[in-house]
């Protein structure tokens, strides 16, 4: 199940209906943002693009020296926006977002084996970018998963 983390965290992103209103395509992407317009050089600001990054196996036990029972995923959450405030608000509502919708996700729902079960956060710098112009910056999440 850990190579289909990044579906909870979209999941958890589409579930705020006040971050969707805020993003112009009213959506979160994965992995890509589709530009259905050849002659658009760049998405409208603000985006959040959810990546899956890699993971790796942990391998825990003698007794199958092959796979352990849990997964290190890595997931990149990319933000981007007009204004450095804009940005900062933006990146703390994704950040609040996923650590409420895991915290508090239904144990008996059917995507449940979805959910890391810890994960440590980090965040890159804030970039600009001129030609957009606007800044952007990632969240990186280091998931623990069941394999």
């Amino acid at each position: 199940m850990s190579l289909q983390t990044d579906i909870i965290f979209v999941k958890a992103l589409r579930a705020n209906a006040d971050l969707m209103k805020q993003l112009p395509a009213g959506d979160v992407y994965n992995t890509s943002i589709p530009l259905p317009d050849e002659e658009l050089d760049n998405a409208p600001l603000p985006y959040v693009i959810v990546s899956f990054d890699g993971m790796s196996n942990d391998v825990e036990t003698k007794d199958d020296p092959f796979e352990g029972e849990s997964d290190t995923v890595t997931i990149s959450i990319e933000v981007a926006a007009r204004t450095r405030q804009e940005l900062g608000e933006l990146i703390e509502a994704v950040r609040k977002q996923i650590h409420e919708f895991f915290a508090d996700y239904d144990i008996e729902a059917e995507d449940y084996e979805l959910i890391p079960f810890d994960y440590q956060l980090s965040a890159g710098p804030v970039n600009y970018e001129s030609l957009i112009p606007g800044y952007w910056q990632v969240l990186t999440y280091q998931c623990d998963t069941n394999a």
